[in-house]
């Protein structure tokens, strides 16, 4: 998956923190383990080889599971794919005689793969259809820059691409669309860096300024935080008492939403004061989760300096506790 900036050519489908998670996932012989988030196979395959576990690899991208065949191959009748979204896991599961599993591995938002080809339209650095999605259906990222209202455009590259300069960007883009549609990603690429340029007085940019407007379509296009919330809940649903939850994210928005789901879940939570009336509601309901560690987990510098693709990586990880799941109600 990605970080603020685009993958380095010589870090492609090197899956980042993979000894933590693999360490966190406390492996046994027998397990039965879910990658949600499947891509190249790097944490399937590596949780195949560490133990005689089966693994479920999921993923929303058609090409992710007809890519996996040979992977299948190798590990024939431990390794099972499924097309889905992570979301949807229960019931994707369930529908094939899964009730539970020992162990969920989530790696959030874009892979490398669907980044290296420029078709697919999610890359900024190459020249593409502007397309972004990830399940080859559904609104398109031209789609949205093309119809959507300037105000509502505004607000998905502010609030998703966390971009101060988000107004002139959808003021330049409704200005440009204009004169033509805008089908390239070169084309919105352009657009963006100009806008951005033209009020940095000269200050130069961290990260291609276009970063932010590209990751702010893809979330929206591919409903990617409404994912990670409903994700989060299946993944408490699925887990048996001391099955194991690890998550890896990439920015703010991802990793927000999955310490707060993980804290108000865990031991860990704000609990309310024996002074205060008896509250029947969340602070009354036991822990569904016992966080591993007091925070997220990074990697290390050796790491960094083979993939700086891992450098913005946080991962999270709890244990599921024997309490009731909290399901969507919190």
């Amino acid at each position: 998956m990605s970080g603020p900036d685009e993958i380095e050519r010589g870090a492609r489908h090197q899956p980042v923190l993979l000894q933590e998670v693999t360490e966190a996932l406390a492996l046994r012989d027998g397990g039965v383990y879910v990658d949600g988030t499947f891509g190249a196979g790097g944490y399937a395959r590596a949780l195949l080889e560490a133990a005689d576990c089966t693994v479920w690899g999921i993923d929303r991208d058609p090409e992710a599971i007809t890519g996996a065949a040979e992977l299948a191959r190798r590990f024939p009748g431990r390794l099972h794919l499924v097309q889905g979204r992570f979301a949807d896991m229960v019931e994707l599961l369930q529908s094939r005689g899964v009730a539970e599993a020992d162990g969920i591995a989530l790696d959030l938002g874009v892979s490398s793969m669907q980044l290296d080809e420029a078709e697919r339209g999610f890359s900024f650095r190459a020249d593409g259809p502007l397309d972004m999605r990830m399940e080859r259906a559904g609104e398109s990222a031209a789609d949205v820059v093309n119809r959507m209202d300037e105000r509502e455009l505004a607000d998905v590259i502010f609030h998703l691409g966390e971009e101060r300069k988000a107004r002139a960007i959808a003021r330049a883009i409704v200005a440009a669309r204009a004169e033509a549609p805008i089908t390239r990603t070169s084309q919105l690429a352009e657009i963006v860096r100009r806008t951005v340029r033209a009020g940095a007085k000269g200050r130069p940019d961290m990260i291609d300024p276009a970063t932010r407007t590209f990751q702010a379509l893809r979330i929206h296009v591919n409903d990617e935080l409404g994912q990670i919330e409903r994700g989060l809940v299946a993944a408490e649903t699925l887990l048996r008492a001391g099955g194991r939850l690890v998550v890896v994210s990439f920015h703010s928005l991802e990793d927000r939403r999955v310490k707060t789901f993980l804290r108000q879940r865990s031991d860990r939570a704000p609990r309310q004061s024996r002074h205060l009336p008896v509250d029947t509601g969340e602070a009354a309901r036991a822990p569904s989760f016992r966080l591993l560690s007091s925070g997220a987990v990074t990697p290390t510098a050796v790491e960094i300096e083979r993939n700086p693709r891992a450098r913005s990586a946080r991962l999270r990880a709890a244990e599921r506790t024997a309490a009731q799941a909290w399901g969507d109600a919190a």
